[in-house]
């Protein structure tokens, strides 16, 4: 995996600029699939529950980048629009420069000015029917932003320079389909930058894009950092490429965070079984050999995950304690933990016994000793009253 040309400037210490502390995020089913429907009418527990993001807690400094790393479904995207405020967390809370943000929907254009989205799909996140000029006027209009004496037009041309679209008169008046999709997510950015944010999200930006003009987009958001001081969440599936641009990254894996550390350090000494499987799928040039996958089977449901380590189903390392209780999140080195068992003492003998069909029974003994959580038991209860969505 490639490193970064230049080294980048070491984010500020201090009052983290955007911290979450214990963000979870529930979400109801209200229906069912057709063949379910009968069931479901029959049922009379609480509804399905699908446990999207789970106690999930991050510092963002300023100018600082961390990476959100994990396969689909794993809550990356649910993490972003918690963030960005578009969902109301089941529990937790947002900060601030240190202040707690206020639930209230009248402080949400407030909040939006400082913490700007970029979607994945800037096609989708463009309106079709207006051009360049409009996108990025709009949002200086609705914040009054606008500056005395210079106009919308010159305004948009400074925030296509900022992206490097040049010469900005070339595309004001062009329409989102007329763009490449490279061009299209640099709108998207500058529209994103119209309101002068200090954060910026950015969910998966360049899983759009063809290979040869992703770096452009990553050196775009690297740059951006450096001369905007802008703290920037990037969320991605592509491990090598949070490598390339974050500090920190954080590993979540079927909404919980299983894993985070310097970016060099977790991609070179992964301790998470999870990561180990990330990186064997990766693509390396320097890899002489096929890859061997560390792992087996698919990510679980999140309306009945699995008790626990949500990973264990899948771990080539799993003991018969991962089973019964949900490991904690232990210091492996500095500024680098992993929520794995592996990395725990005191284990007895029974919970430390690889887990196979012949020992069952002593993972149920356990399962029956072990305290019960409200997680647990609203997935319980899940897994009882409606199937599979």
């Amino acid at each position: 995996m490639t490193e970064t040309a230049t080294a980048p400037r070491a984010p500020e210490t201090g009052v983290p600029l955007l911290e979450a502390r214990g963000l979870t995020k529930h979400f109801t089913l209200h229906h069912a699939p057709r063949r379910g429907r009968a069931a479901l009418a029959r049922r009379t527990g609480p509804a399905p529950v699908v446990h999207a993001v789970e106690d999930v807690s991050l510092t963002l400094p300023q100018a600082g980048i961390i990476a959100v790393v994990g396969e689909s479904g794993s809550g990356k995207s649910t993490l972003a629009r918690l963030l960005a405020r578009l969902i109301t967390p089941t529990s937790g809370e947002l900060l601030l420069d240190g202040q707690r943000v206020p639930a209230s929907s009248r402080h949400r254009r407030e909040y939006a000015r400082n913490v700007q989205l970029v979607l994945q799909d800037p096609f989708s996140s463009l309106n079709p029917v207006h051009d360049v000029r409009y996108h990025l006027a709009r949002p200086l209009q609705i914040h009054g932003l606008g500056e005395a004496g210079r106009t919308l037009d010159s305004a948009a041309s400074a925030l296509l320079e900022r992206v490097a679209l040049t010469p900005a008169a070339q595309f004001l008046g062009k329409y989102p389909h007329e763009l490449s999709g490279g061009q299209r997510q640099r709108v998207a950015i500058a529209r994103a930058l119209a309101v002068r944010p200090r954060v910026l999200l950015a969910d998966e930006p360049v899983s759009m894009l063809d290979v040869s003009i992703r770096l452009g987009v990553l050196n775009l958001l690297g740059d951006l950092r450096e001369r905007d001081r802008l703290g920037i969440l990037y969320i991605t599936h592509d491990i090598a490429s949070a490598r390339y641009l974050a500090d920190v990254i954080m590993v979540m894996y079927a909404g919980e965070v299983v894993e985070s550390g310097p970016a060099s350090v977790v991609t070179d000494e992964p301790a998470h079984p999870y990561t180990q499987l990330l990186l064997s799928a990766a693509p390396d040039p320097d890899r002489a050999e096929p890859p061997s996958l560390q792992g087996r089977g698919s990510p679980p449901s999140l309306v009945a995950p699995p008790s626990g380590c949500r990973f264990h189903p899948r771990c080539p390392h799993a003991m018969a304690v991962c089973v019964a209780r949900t490991p904690p999140s232990a210091t492996v080195a500095a500024g680098h933990s992993s929520a794995c068992w592996l990395h725990a003492s005191g284990l007895t003998t029974a919970e430390s016994q690889p887990l196979s069909t012949a020992q069952q029974v002593s993972t149920a003994q356990l399962l029956s000793t072990a305290p019960a959580s409200p997680a647990d038991d609203s997935s319980r209860s899940a897994a009882e009253g409606g199937e599979e969505t």
